[in-house]
């Protein structure tokens, strides 16, 4: 355990290399994905204000089965994607934001996840852009066919299929979603008094399997129901909270927009705040990591650009409606900065209005942890089929080594998960930004004429 800690520890202070920004020292990696952010913001013509609309309309008037290709619906695909981005990121992941920068990283996760909106639209159109079909007409993509296809393109197909085998690479354990296990059992631990975690890793790991082994259409299912019933169920606890200490919302409200550009030493200021907002943003919303694109690609799209404008509505559900929200809570319940990490945090919060109400919130954990779970091992297999083939045996020795990864992730401490899943997730999102880049003439072409189409 002490060389696995050491390992990791080294891994985070790699990903994480620190240069001096105005006086702080921040992650050079945060300022790699914060560009993209708001270069395709500004040269999309801000569609996370313009589109936001459209994209709901046209899930109301999505294609039916036959009528375009694709594995899943658009809405299944939303559903399968949100099922990835809104869970213990959305929970747990506030709670760190605001142990790692204060009240005002709120703030930014808020503002990070609306310029988040337009990466995410823009990584889905390319991913719906360069899928591809199998010989039994199943649908396979995400960034490293991205990379595949353009780096062939431009007469650099070495340089394509190595960026596009980092990324598969890197999203193999990116796609061990660690922090949803192990943030899961400290909460059923919390209400239950049960201290195995490796017994609790194993029940998970069965249930997740019962889905994995299904393939695309039980995740699309699966995803569609449990969704809307999780949010529903936790934004209703956190309305709670709100009605409750409604007195206390002004309150919080003034520390999340002072904090957000304070000089408090204690939380690393304005710098510390952002950065922290900026991490946990990322995870929570995955703009610019490429993970949703391998559930957006499985939708049947009549456009590409019309799949990438669906996706637009991810980080505004995810990030900034479900995190700002939770977030508020936690700074009104004024559990965030009493020596509690993690989902501790939210618990406490949670207790504020009832004492069973940490149950409703364990319920709520597992839901979340396990669509995420059942998501993120559809994405793993994406990234093992690209490296190692899509054929039966390729596919069923993934998802068993995936199951058995699972348990481990109760049992480690949350500051080491938090440093492999956060160290994972930005290297992903290296290769996948290169792609944004290499691509932004032509998305910028596909968007104006789509839009034209339509008006």
């Amino acid at each position: 355990m002490e060389n696995f800690n050491a390992a990791v520890d080294a891994l985070s202070s790699a990903v994480f290399f620190k240069v001096p920004l105005f006086g702080a020292q921040i992650e050079l990696i945060v300022l790699y994905l914060a560009l993209p952010m708001l270069f395709f913001t500004i040269w999309l013509g801000f569609p996370n204000v313009t589109q936001v609309g459209r994209a709901i309309r046209i899930l109301r008037s999505q294609p039916h089965e036959g009528e375009a290709k694709g594995d899943v619906s658009q809405w299944g695909a939303l559903s399968t994607a949100l099922s990835g981005t809104i869970g213990l990121g959305n929970i747990a992941g506030v709670a760190v934001a605001l142990t790692m920068g204060g009240p005002g990283a709120i703030l930014w996760m808020f503002i990070i996840g609306w310029f988040a909106m337009t990466v995410k639209m823009a990584e889905v159109t390319l991913g719906l852009k360069y899928r591809v079909f199998d010989e039994r007409g199943h649908v396979h993509g995400g960034p490293m066919y991205v990379l595949k296809a353009v780096g062939a393109a431009r007469g650099w197909p070495k340089v394509g299929l190595v960026l596009g085998g980092a990324y598969a690479f890197f999203a193999l354990f990116g796609a061990i979603p660690m922090v949803q296990v192990n943030q899961s059992f400290a909460q059923v631990k919390v209400v239950t008094g049960m201290t195995n975690g490796w017994a609790y890793g194993v029940f998970i790991a069965a249930a997740v399997a019962l889905v994995t082994m299904g393939g695309a259409a039980w995740l699309g299912e699966v995803s569609k129901r449990l969704t809307p019933l999780k949010v529903t169920v936790y934004l209703g606890g956190v309305a709670a909270i709100l009605i409750l200490h409604a007195d206390a919302i002004p309150g919080a409200l003034a520390l999340i927009w002072h904090g957000a550009f304070s000089s408090d030493a204690a939380t690393g200021g304005a710098i510390g705040a952002f950065v922290a907002g900026m991490r946990r943003a990322v995870f929570a919303s995955e703009a610019g990591v490429g993970s949703a694109v391998m559930a957006h690609s499985l939708a049947r799209a009549r456009h590409p650009v019309s799949e990438g404008l669906v996706a637009l509505l991810e980080p505004l559900l995810g990030t900034m409606i479900v995190c700002a929200l939770g977030g508020l809570a936690l700074v009104v319940a004024g559990t965030w900065n009493n020596g509690l990490e993690g989902i501790a945090i939210t618990s406490a919060a949670f207790a504020k209005v009832s004492p069973w109400f940490p149950w409703l919130l364990a319920v709520v954990v597992f839901l979340f942890a396990y669509s995420t779970l059942v998501a993120w091992g559809f994405y793993g297999l994406q990234a093992w089929g690209y490296l190692f083939g899509n054929g039966p045996r390729a596919q069923w020795v993934y998802k068993i080594l995936y199951v058995v990864a699972l348990p481990p992730a109760a049992a480690i401490d949350l500051g080491r998960v938090v440093g492999i899943v956060d160290s994972s997730f930005f290297l992903m999102a290296i290769p996948n930004v290169i792609a944004l880049y290499l691509c932004a003439g032509e998305l910028r072409r596909d968007v104006k004429a789509y839009l034209a189409e339509q008006a």
